[in-house]
This record gives C-alpha cells, sequence and structure tokens, in this order.
C-alpha cells in the first residue's frame, strides 16, 4: 500500500536556522498520525510543506502521490487544511463562508450539519473578526471538512476551545478516519495524541526522534514519559 503522506529527508532552512532537519515518516489513509512536539520543533513547517506553502530545502514530499508544490486544482480539492492562524476571511460570517466553499467540491458535506455538529449556529451572526479564538478554530475545521477531503491537516485544532469542544473534535476526526481520510493532527498536546491518535511522530529541534503506531512508540510507560526520554537522550548526544 502507498503511503497517502510520505516524508522523506526533508530539509527546511530559514537563514541560519533549520526547522527541519533530515524528517522523514508517512502516513497512511484510514488512521490519525499524531506529529508531536513543543512550538519550535519543526512540525507547522513539515506540514506546510506538505500543502504546498513551503518549498522543501532538500528532501521531498508527497501527498496523495504528488508534489504538493506542483498541485494541479483537483489534488488540492482532495486535500483539507486548517491551518494553525485559521488563515480565514475576517469580515465575513461563517455561514456564507462554508456555503461559498463547499459551492468549489463537487460533493460537499451539507453545511448545516458541520454548523450543527460544530455548534456554529450559536454564533452565526459574527464576523470572524469578532470572534473568540475557539469560536475561529471550529470554523476554520469546518470549513477543512465541507469538501469531504481524502487527506486532512490539521495544526494544533483544538488549541483554544473548551473541554466539551475538544471532545466533539476528536470524535469528528476519528469518524474523518473511519471514513477511509488520512488525517494528520500536529499538537504539543500529549493527552491529545494518547486520545486521539493511531500512529505518532515525535519531533524534537527539527528531527524525528520516534515514529511508529502509538502502542509500539509508547510501550509500557505514557507517551510523556517517553517524549521526555528520548528528548534528553538527543540533547545529550
Amino acid at each position: 500500500m502507498v503511503a497517502a503522506v510520505l516524508v522523506r529527508e526533508l530539509r527546511r532552512v530559514f537563514r541560519t536556522t533549520t526547522a527541519v532537519d533530515g524528517a522523514s515518516w508517512s502516513a497512511d489513509a484510514g488512521r490519525v498520525t499524531a506529529l508531536l512536539g513543543p512550538n519550535g520543533a519543526g512540525k507547522t513547517t513539515t506540514v506546510e510543506c506538505l500543502e504546498g506553502l513551503q518549498r522543501p530545502d532538500a528532501g521531498e514530499v508527497r501527498v496523495l502521490g504528488t508534489d504538493p508544490w506542483h498541485a494541479d486544482a483537483a489534488h488540492r480539492a482532495a486535500v483539507g487544511v486548517m491551518l494553525q492562524d485559521g488563515g480565514l476571511p475576517t469580515t465575513v460570517r461563517p455561514l456564507p463562508l462554508l456555503h461559498h466553499l463547499a459551492a468549489l467540491h463537487r460533493a460537499p458535506r451539507p453545511v448545516d450539519e458541520l454548523a450543527e455538529r460544530l455548534g456554529i449556529h450559536e454564533f452565526a451572526r459574527t464576523t470572524v473578526r469578532r470572534m473568540s479564538g475557539g469560536q475561529r478554530q471550529r470554523v476554520a475545521l469546518a470549513a477543512a471538512l465541507v469538501g469531504r477531503p481524502e487527506v486532512l491537516f490539521l495544526d494544533e485544532p483544538t488549541a483554544g476551545l473548551d473541554p466539551h469542544a475538544r471532545l466533539e473534535v476528536w470524535d469528528l476526526v476519528r469518524a474523518e478516519a473511519g471514513r477511509g481520510v488520512c488525517v494528520v493532527v500536529t499538537t504539543h498536546s500529549f493527552e491529545e495524541a494518547e486520545r486521539l491518535a493511531d500512529d505518532v511522530v515525535v519531533m524534537a529541534g527539527g528531527r524525528v526522534v520516534a515514529e511508529g503506531p502509538l502502542a509500539r512508540v509508547r510501550g509500557d510507560r505514557s507517551l510523556e514519559d517517553v517524549y521526555f526520554s528520548l528528548t534528553r537522550r538527543r540533547e545529550a548526544s
């Protein structure tokens, strides 16, 4: 089986800072892969290379077998993206925005269904500019899901959400994987990775320090214990 997402020896440098340094991992359809690490670990840079928003300095990335930097419109329609900062136009209200995005796809999800599931009707008359951080997160997730993507990239999807909304998002993400979507989630939350992921990629300092099925990476310890053990070992080497 060909991986839905492939990262091979990826390197990305910003002037004197190496954000990603030889990272390699893959993610499969029908599974949730958590890219785990603190701020500055290289998670967002890696995902933005996979989304075609940044160009690798070395190595390669593939999404559904395609280099995202050269992807055509059909490929981009098959990829759902939730950026860390939302990436939403600020002067619109959520439902017109979601209906507009839905009209760009051949078989979109019903907007009202998504809005109901994510509680968007509660603030439907509010423009994006005036929304709270958690409200923007919900709209950004709906925007990523509305086109029924084959691959879904979610950058810190539950940041700013209350506990109830966080559980709802986790349920939605698991449901997407259940219908065969390859879901890649970046997070610095050990709880989120433990609760959500089938597979985990642990990053530190731009490098992959562990990757594979969650149960294999974790062993008989908590993911938090494994992470700190790996990062301390890396710092000592």
